[in-house]
C-alpha cells in the first residue's frame, strides 16, 4: 500500500496504557550482558531487586516485556502506512528522560506520526511517543527513525537536511568495549520485539542478510550502559537523553566499541557527549553513528 502522508500525519493519536514490574526490567539488563563480565561481577545494582537501579533505554521496551503478556504478529501498520517488515530498517532513535525510572511502574504512552519524508527509493517516517505517569507527570518522551525501503515517490518532499554529528579530531576521552553472546538476540527478542529477522536465518536471507542480526535497540541498549559504567560512575540518573542513528549491523557474538568525547559543561549544569559506536571484529566498522548523549554533572 502506498504511504499516505495527510493521513498519517492528521491521524489521531494512539493512547494505551502500560506497566512494568522489576523482571521486566532483570530481563532487558540481562538481554543487554548485565551480569556476564566476570570481571566486573553480577552487577547487582542491575540484575538483583533488591536495590535494583534502572537503565533510561528501559524506556524503548517498558510496557513490551513478559509482563505485557502474549505479543501480537509483529507488523508495521499505522494510518496511512503499511509495511512488509522485510522493507523496515530502524534508522534512527532518540530519548530523552524526564525523571529516572522506577523500578516498577505504570505509564500512558500518547504515539504519532510526527513526519514521513519522501527520500525518493524510500519513506523516512518519524514516530514520536511521550510517556506520562499516573499523576501527569511527564517521564520520557521517544523518537523512532524509521527507513522503508521501497516506500518512496509519494511526494517531492525529502524534507530537511539532517543535521550530521562528527566526532572531534582528537583521541576519545572514554572507550568502552562491550561483548555479546551468540544467543543475545534470542534473549533481547523477549523484550517485546518478535521480528524474525532476528531469529530465524531463513527470514534474515530473505532481507539480504547473510545471518540473524542483533536488534539496533540493544546495540542502543549496550552504548547506554557502556555510558553508565564507563563515564557515569555507574550512576544511570545521570543520563538524560541519548539520539543515536543505525548505520551497520551487529551480529550476535560480536563486541561494540563505544568512543566517548567531552564537550565539557553548560550553564544548565548538563554536558553533551558526542559518541561513535563500531565493531572491533570487522575492522571498526560503524554500528551507531551521529550520536549524542547529554548529562547531568
Amino acid at each position: 500500500m502506498p504511504v499516505d502522508r495527510d493521513k498519517a500525519l492528521t491521524a489521531d493519536p494512539a493512547v494505551r496504557e502500560i506497566h512494568w514490574t522489576t523482571r521486566d526490567v532483570l530481563l532487558y539488563h540481562l538481554s543487554l550482558g548485565a551480569g556476564a563480565d566476570p570481571a566486573t561481577g553480577p552487577e547487582l545494582h542491575l540484575t538483583y531487586e533488591n536495590g535494583l537501579t534502572v537503565l533510561p533505554t528501559f524506556a524503548v521496551v517498558a510496557g513490551s516485556g513478559i509482563s505485557a503478556g502474549e505479543a501480537e504478529p509483529p507488523g508495521f501498520h499505522l494510518p496511512g502506512i503499511d509495511i512488509d517488515l522485510r522493507a523496515v530498517l530502524h534508522a534512527g532513535q532518540g530519548l530523552r528522560v524526564h525523571r529516572p525510572l522506577p523500578a516498577s511502574g505504570t505509564a500512558t504512552l500518547t504515539s504519532r506520526v510526527a513526519e514521513v519524508w519522501d527520500k525518493g527509493k524510500a519513506a523516512l517516517i518519524v514516530l514520536e511517543t511521550a510517556a506520562t505517569g499516573p499523576a501527569d507527570e511527564p517521564l520520557w518522551t521517544s523518537t523512532t527513525r524509521v527507513w522503508a525501503r521501497g516506500e518512496g515517490g509519494f511526494s517531492q518532499d525529502p524534507g530537511p537536511e539532517e543535521e550530521r554529528v562528527t566526532p572531534p579530531n582528537r583521541p576519545a576521552d572514554a572507550v568502552v568495549t562491550s561483548t555479546t553472546t551468540p544467543q543475545q538476540a534470542l534473549w533481547y527478542r523477549l523484550n517485546g520485539d518478535l521480528n524474525p529477522l532476528h531469529a530465524d536465518p531463513e527470514f534474515a536471507r530473505s532481507a539480504g542478510l547473510d545471518r540473524p542480526i542483533l536488534h539496533g535497540l540493544a546495540s542502543y541498549g549496550m552504548v547506554c550502559k557502556a555510558l553508565v559504567d564507563g563515564v557515569l560512575d555507574g550512576d544511570p540518573a545521570r543520563l538524560t537523553g541519548l539520539a543515536v542513528r543505525f548505520s551497520g549491523p551487529l551480529v550476535p557474538g560480536e563486541s561494540l566499541t563505544t568512543s566517548v568525547w567531552r564537550e565539557g559543561p553548560s550553564a544548565d549544569g548538563t554536558e553533551r557527549l558526542v559518541l561513535h559506536a563500531s565493531c572491533p571484529e570487522r575492522d571498526g566498522v560503524p554500528v551507531l553513528t551521529h550520536a549524542t548523549a547529554t548529562v547531568t554533572a
